[in-house]
């Protein structure tokens, strides 16, 4: 990637003795799509706020380059921000909707017209460019939103949590168009959901945000496959989370100690490098149900529950201390509660995370 585009330098945000985002160091790359992941009250927001300009931080210094930008008032950043409520003007058309920040910026009328037909034109609503925002669904005034933010051709497009409102269906058709707009605009986007299956469809990385802080940032694999932390592992997805100790092997090999006879078997960690108590992650799609052993790690567990849920089951599985969640494919794998069956992963789908 080029260098850094926005630079966030010991960023904290108090409203009185509330500490909202605390020391935050943040690199975000020209042409990147970043994601701000977390729950609701962990900072993100507030930190897309600041870059914005709506906020003012507390302490430290917000670039772009080599330029601050943090004392700038938010019409001198040339950022498009479009946020969940589109915040559209209601007794305008969708063609002055888009207009409108250029007029505000003084652009020649002509010029006007032509930038206005080109992000008409880049969002696919050229043919309602008369109509009124109360005339179009929810997906089309998302996108008269989004052709407003990149008309004055802004340096960088901030999104706050602007598909919440769509229905599943239209939520994830728009995140595929974003995506690709991304691509082919080279834009840098800062965006801001709690929806982890919508920052790992969008993004290039994902900072992981919770009280203020970044518990982890990567790119979507990293995040999932490799979660550093128990909140990662649990907010991202679901995983089975299971506590033990860990002993390495002499063959260079490792394995977790549950208790009660179960052990574990997996890769050498290099998260975790010293023996002692550990949690080790197994995703729910890496369990598989056989009459046999398939992988390194079998185990024989009691089904609980059977969940159908369309293109898969969900499955809860209880052995001893142990209590296992599995997705399972539908067809391979019809089992009913109260059957006892074996479950089977392998060693290389389990990560350990520090105790």
């Amino acid at each position: 990637m080029s260098q850094s585009n926005i630079q966030f330098t010991e960023i904290s945000k108090s409203y009185g003795a509330l500490q909202v985002v605390d020391k935050l160091d943040l690199a975000i790359d020209q042409g990147e799509f970043i994601s701000l992941l977390g729950p609701s009250g962990s900072g993100k927001t507030t930190i897309l706020m600041m870059l914005a300009g709506f906020e003012t931080p507390t302490h430290g210094t917000i670039s772009i380059g080599s330029r601050r930008i943090d004392q700038l008032p938010p019409h001198r950043r040339n950022m498009g921000v479009v946020f969940q409520n589109y915040a559209l003007f209601p007794h305008m058309t969708v063609a002055r909707n888009v207009a409108f920040p250029l007029e505000m910026r003084g652009v020649p009328r002509a010029e006007i017209e032509t930038r206005v037909s080109r992000a008409l034109d880049m969002v696919q609503l050229s043919q309602m460019r008369d109509r009124r925002p109360s005339q179009l669904s929810g997906g089309q005034q998302q996108r008269v939103a989004l052709a407003r933010a990149l008309v004055f051709e802004p340096s960088v497009v901030l999104m706050d949590e602007p598909l919440g409102a769509l229905d599943k269906q239209l939520r994830e058709q728009m995140q595929l168009d974003i995506r690709a707009l991304h691509k082919r605009l080279g834009l840098t986007i800062v965006f801001v959901t709690h929806d982890q299956s919508e920052a790992l469809t969008m993004s290039d990385r994902i900072a992981v945000f919770n009280r203020g802080k970044i518990e982890q940032i990567g790119t979507p694999r990293e995040i999932y496959d490799h979660p550093r932390t128990r909140f990662v592992a649990e907010f991202i997805g679901e995983t089975n989370l299971l506590e033990g100790t860990l002993r390495h092997e002499a063959d260079g090999s490792a394995s977790i100690d549950l208790g009660q006879n179960q052990v574990i078997r997996l890769e050498t960690p290099a998260a975790v490098s010293a023996a002692g108590k550990v949690l080790v992650s197994v995703r729910p799609e890496r369990l598989s149900i056989a009459d046999t052993a398939m992988h390194d790690n079998c185990h024989e567990a009691l089904v609980s529950d059977v969940v159908y849920q369309g293109d898969h089951l969900r499955i809860q599985l209880e052995r001893q201390h142990m209590k296992l969640i599995m997705k399972s494919d539908r067809v391979r794998a019809e089992c009913r509660p109260g059957d006892r069956v074996q479950v089977s992963f392998a060693a290389a789908d389990c990560w350990v995370i520090p105790a």
